[in-house]
């Protein structure tokens, strides 16, 4: 057996495998003591050794947890579990709570290019949560919300708050909210699929695997299909997908 743990700005993700399955899984909020909610789920999951990811790794390094560890970076992490789920997948879109990464990936999980934003929430699930809160919509149901607009409303900024006077200038002129909430998501989506554009990775026959916790909203999933001319492959559990490559990793180094 062996755990991976990726700790996110948002959200933090355990992962256990045996000969490459998943035998438990678990995911809880980061909030304001991510020591204490890593050593939580620990404490609910199988005893072994563990590889960590994501912006906190060298917290779970430097803590321990009672456990032999190990770190590896997030680029590697999520690209090795997106290719365990999805073989032919040839580049991968993670949009977490803060950042977002675009990889082009070879055969096997290992990465050709990437680019990542972590500079700026803008895009990003944290981005869209603000937003949300400004139509007093909870973040889960803003995606459906969203594409019951109709298109036409362009959304130019994509800083936050910027974004949110924009939006509060359009309500104040009568624009349906729903087409501003798909303006704002389509400014998601230029955004995203021009960085996967920049890594090589175009659809066609470039699968695209979306993974992180922003490929629960259907609003951006369907509009980056169409801006790549292809589907995404999206799993069940899209947040789980850098705890698995890490687990997957650390297997593999054993």
């Amino acid at each position: 057996m062996f755990a991976g743990i990726d700790v996110g700005s948002r959200s933090i993700e355990l992962v256990v495998v045996s000969d490459g399955e998943i035998i438990h899984a678990e995911r809880t909020s980061t909030t304001f003591d991510p020591v204490a909610q890593c050593r939580r789920l620990f404490a609910a999951a199988p005893a072994c050794p563990v590889a960590a990811t994501g912006y906190g790794r060298e917290l779970v390094a430097k803590h321990g947890f009672d456990r032999e560890v190990t770190t590896i970076t997030e680029i590697k992490a999520h690209a090795l579990g997106a290719a365990h789920r999805f073989p032919e997948a040839r580049g991968v879109l993670d949009i977490g709570g803060q950042d977002t990464k675009a990889i082009a990936l070879l055969p096997g999980g290992r990465v050709a290019k990437f680019e990542m934003n972590d500079r700026c929430a803008a895009g990003t699930g944290k981005f869209l949560e603000f937003l949300a809160n400004v139509f007093q919509i909870p973040v889960e149901a803003f995606g459906a919300y969203a594409l019951s607009g109709k298109p036409g409303v362009e959304v130019s900024s994509m800083c936050t708050v910027f974004a949110e006077t924009e939006a509060t200038s359009l309500m104040a002129k009568g624009r349906d909210p729903r087409d501003i909430a798909l303006g704002l998501h389509a400014s998601v989506v230029r955004r995203t699929a021009n960085m996967l554009r920049r890594v090589g990775v175009t659809g066609g026959d470039a699968p695209v695997v979306f993974s992180g916790g922003v490929a629960h909203n259907p609003c951006i999933v369907h509009l980056l299909g169409q801006a790549l001319g292809q589907p995404l492959l999206v799993a069940d559990d899209p947040d789980m997908t850098g705890a698995l490559g890490a687990a997957l990793w650390g297997a593999r180094q054993e």
